[in-house]
């Protein structure tokens, strides 16, 4: 098999039709766009609070890469989305906790006309095991 699904009970369920990561080929793991969604009750995290939304979605992110075996160093790629540019700085102060500088990931970071559940922020990652 070239890749392998990755689910842990430990972040949402995906609302649609695709996995929370996919390992391809027992190196990368692709993380699909994680949003701040409470694993337990499936609520949303921190309503209209980019910063406590941004810290939901990185422990979604965090859960599944270790459910794949990986970890934030591993981190090769993320892509930020917001629902409002404006909220960049406080989504970078939390971002910038889990991803040092100097070892950070390449990132691109877009605003979007809108997120799943209208949500501020939603991350996805791709990471070498």
């Amino acid at each position: 098999m070239a890749h392998e699904i990755i689910q842990t009970h430990q972040a949402p369920a995906p609302v649609g039709p695709y996995n929370q990561a996919v390992k391809a080929t027992g190196q990368l793991v692709f993380v699909a766009g994680q949003i701040p969604l409470d694993p337990q009750t499936g609520t949303i995290v921190g309503e209209g609070d980019v910063v406590l939304q941004t810290e939901q979605v990185i422990a979604n992110l965090q859960a599944i890469l270790a459910a794949a075996g990986a970890s934030f160093e591993q981190v090769v790629k993320t892509t930020v989305f917001l629902a409002d540019m404006n909220d960049f700085a406080a989504m970078n102060g939390v971002y910038a906790k889990y991803f040092a500088e100097e070892t950070a990931p390449a990132r691109a970071c877009v605003e979007v006309a809108r997120l799943p559940k209208d949500v501020r922020v939603e991350i996805e990652c791709i990471a070498v095991v």
